[in-house]
């Protein structure tokens, strides 16, 4: 009973931080904006581009590793089955 109560509550911080960091991006994107133009049009060897592109494969990469930390609980790591996870 008790994981399902840590279960919601973390749910309720992780949406709540969500709300949060939402619209304060948008704002920062809007304000980065004439920015990130003038870096675009100086940047002539493709150097931004490959950053953004390494950033975006890390965060991938991350974001999936935690999920998978969070799909095993107690349960899951006694199961016999834990390693065909990903396949489900």
């Amino acid at each position: 009973m008790q994981t399902l109560a840590v279960d919601i509550a973390a749910t309720f911080v992780d949406d709540a931080i969500v709300l949060v960091t939402g619209p304060v991006r948008a704002l920062l994107r809007f304000a980065m904006r004439p920015i990130d133009r003038i870096a675009n049009a100086c940047d002539i060897a493709g150097v931004l581009a490959e950053r953004r592109a390494t950033f975006r494969m890390w965060r991938a990469s991350r974001d999936r590793a935690r999920l998978e930390g969070r799909k095993l609980s107690i349960l899951g790591r006694l199961s016999p089955f834990r390693h065909l996870a990903h396949l489900t």
